[in-house]
């Protein structure tokens, strides 16, 4: 039984994305229904960030689900994930791009993947900063990754109630944006994704070129452990 109104949250969400910004419904820690819920209204992107979870679920739900890693991804799981996944967003380091190359090539598979960059001040959150990703593209070893597609960026935004520094960040990230698309990507029509905003910050972050946000308390309440 579900305690949360799961398609009324997810379109109060939706009204509130401009045309060319995608939702990624975060749901870790929900239960199938809740997906399911939202799968009903025809949202088919869902995010998670344990391996096991987002295998079991993946085995009992449709099909035609996208799934996004979001969260940290450590390189030993990537073989357990590679199968099914659609998109891994938090690529945070040149070892974990190989070790996507390493096991998407094994399941013949080609998987997005989006670059994470740490702009945010908080010491906890994970990424390359903006000159480790400059040399992480600059020395040119992911052209030979030919399992791997990388499609943009993606990044968290300080945990502030300061809406201009978040603002601030955000733009930071649709800057660097900019430049790596004209230095690496300008051919490539599958560079186009700027993943940032959360359930807090999300209108701040559409704003700020987004063009997808990852929303999970908003739609499926409170965390079920």
């Amino acid at each position: 039984m579900m305690n949360v109104d799961v398609k009324r949250n997810l379109h109060e969400v939706l009204s509130r994305l401009p045309d060319g910004v995608r939702l990624v419904a975060i749901s870790k820690y929900h239960p199938a229904d809740y997906i399911m819920a939202a799968y009903e209204e025809g949202q088919r992107v869902f995010g998670e960030s344990h391996e096991q979870e987002i295998r079991e679920k993946h085995e009992q739900l449709p099909k035609d689900i996208e799934w996004h890693f979001i969260g940290h991804l450590q390189t030993n799981k990537v073989k357990y994930i590679a199968p099914y996944i659609t998109m891994i967003e938090a690529v945070d380091s040149l070892r974990l791009l190989r070790e996507i190359q390493k096991q998407a090539a094994k399941v013949g598979r080609v998987v997005k993947v989006l670059l994470e960059l740490h702009i945010a001040e908080e010491a906890t959150k994970y990424g390359l900063t903006l000159d480790e990703c400059r040399q992480l593209l600059a020395d040119g070893e992911w052209r030979q990754m030919p399992n791997v597609r990388i499609c943009g960026l993606m990044m968290m935004a300080s945990n502030t109630d300061d809406e201009q520094q978040i603002a601030c960040e955000f733009q930071q990230g649709a800057d660097f944006f900019d430049e790596v698309k004209a230095q690496f990507f300008a051919d490539d029509p599958h560079f186009c994704e700027r993943s940032w905003g959360m359930s807090d910050d999300f209108p701040i972050a559409v704003q700020h070129r987004s063009t997808m946000v990852r929303v999970g308390t908003m739609i499926f309440g409170p965390r079920v452990y």
